[in-house]
């Protein structure tokens, strides 16, 4: 038996028991027999219906998802709580006999004076108990069944996601290829050796909805040498991640959609090129929020173009970056809901700031949850 359902079962327990010991001193309070004995009856009883329609309903039904027969619908749940209530009347009427010393027939059960006795009221109140917990069960399976599917959706939300993030990056590195190809073969051998081996290293890890951030940047460390290749000295990367932080998990592939809009939209417009640094620090916990992680892709580029603002979600994936940060921002609003967020600033000494922050822990909210737009904290130069 699972540590849920012995839980259950004690809260049950424990429910009938005070129900049987309040029914107990009422009818002591109206006179009727010793506390001792209505206690012993009212217990019997009580306990009795209930351990046999738990246990039965346990037991025809441990091979179903809902922990009732014929899936807590039709007469057969009916049927159950019914027989288990007789036979809990049975055995607690026979018990509270044998206590109390008076004689028992098996007239007595169907007999006008034993069904308008107080002591029904025992037994029409295992009735209501039993289905009172077939009603909470029955709401908690719900609930479930719908966290479930939330789940579920969640899952294939970022697998979708992710499956649109690696296509675009093989396609842009692939394009990059092409143009080495044809003017220096020998870079071209390289990147394609750099290709290989990031994907190899990727193949699995991509398929996870989180992995360290240590491979995560391990493996944005394999993209920039790709990018290194084809830059040459134009391209400069500076990956910091404090050793305590290694361990933290992440979704796979954060990070680097907003490294290749550093590079094509920060670096590769200037002619000198630039370096690009990405951090990672821990917030500590406040008042109202817990302990988050901030992660930073800078560069000293071109920065932000006039008119720039942050697409919404659902950009088609197009022109300036929107196709990454809509992904981030999707992606991250998947698992942490609102309590991430991403922000794009201009820093005054040039360059661009993308900074993501999320909570240790995923939240995993519905899969329509959003976050709000990615904020231009400074004006544009």
């Amino acid at each position: 038996m699972q540590p849920q359902t012995r839980s259950e079962l004690l809260r049950h327990g424990a429910l009938v028991v005070a129900c049987s010991v309040l029914i107990a001193t009422g009818l002591t309070l109206v006179g009727h027999a010793r506390l001792d004995e209505n206690l012993v009856y009212s217990l019997s009883i009580g306990l009795c219906s209930w351990l046999s329609i738990d246990l039965s309903r346990l037991w025809f039904s441990r091979r179903r998802a809902i922990p009732w027969p014929g899936g807590g619908r039709g007469l057969q749940g009916w049927l159950l709580v019914g027989a288990g209530s007789v036979f809990g009347y049975c055995v607690g009427m026979a018990v509270g006999s044998w206590y109390s010393g008076r004689p028992l027939h098996l007239t007595h059960f169907a007999s006008p004076l034993m069904l308008s006795s107080p002591l029904v009221i025992t037994l029409l109140a295992s009735v209501a108990l039993s289905f009172f917990f077939y009603s909470q069960g029955k709401a908690r399976f719900l609930i479930a069944s719908v966290a479930q599917a939330q789940r579920d959706a969640a899952e294939a939300r970022l697998a979708l996601l992710q499956s649109q993030l690696e296509p675009h990056m093989l396609f842009n590195t692939l394009a990059n290829l092409r143009v080495l190809v044809a003017s220096d073969p020998r870079r071209a051998q390289a990147m394609l050796d750099h290709l290989i081996d990031y994907l190899r290293a990727t193949l699995g890890a991509s398929r996870v909805t989180l992995h360290p951030l240590a491979d995560e940047f391990a493996r944005l460390g394999d993209y920039l040498e790709l990018m290194a290749v084809r830059m040459g000295p134009r391209l400069a990367f500076t990956l910091d991640l404090p050793a305590a932080l290694q361990a933290v998990p992440v979704p796979p592939l954060l990070l680097q959609p907003l490294v290749e809009n550093a590079i094509r939209h920060g670096l590769e417009p200037v002619l000198a090129g630039g370096r690009i640094t990405v951090r990672a620090r821990l917030i500590d916990a406040t008042a109202d929020l817990p302990q988050r992680l901030e992660l930073t892709v800078q560069d000293d580029g071109a920065g932000l173009p006039p008119g720039w603002t942050a697409p919404a979600a659902g950009t088609p994936t197009a022109e300036g970056g929107a196709f990454g940060l809509v992904q981030v921002r999707e992606r991250l609003a998947t698992l942490y809901g609102t309590h991430a967020t991403i922000q794009l600033i201009a820093p005054s000494a040039g360059g661009t700031s993308a900074t993501v922050v999320f909570p240790l822990k995923p939240q995993t909210p519905p899969p329509s949850q959003d976050l709000p737009p990615c904020q231009l904290d400074h004006p544009v130069r």
